[in-house]
């Protein structure tokens, strides 16, 4: 009795298995090609948006000097006394 149940529980699982799906059924892989587009947007930039972004560097620029320069001033300032 015991080696019925250890030849039917294998086979009865290969059976199970089995039963899930078979690869030739399966269409191959290259039957089933997918054509996907790419659009590409180019990006807009104008001229007057670039020169604002540059006008925009340039004045944090010049404000970041200017502290730089407060700084150092006070600190003259500061040593003088």
């Amino acid at each position: 009795m015991k080696k019925i149940a250890l030849v039917a529980a294998p086979a009865a699982l290969l059976f199970a298995l089995s039963a899930c799906g078979d690869a030739a059924e399966e269409p191959a892989a290259e039957d089933t090609a997918v054509v996907e587009e790419t659009v590409v947007e180019e990006p807009v930039a104008t001229d007057a948006v670039e020169a604002a972004a540059t006008d925009a560097a340039a004045a944090a620029t010049d404000a970041a000097a200017a502290a730089t320069d407060a700084a150092a001033a006070a600190t003259d300032a500061a040593a003088a006394q």
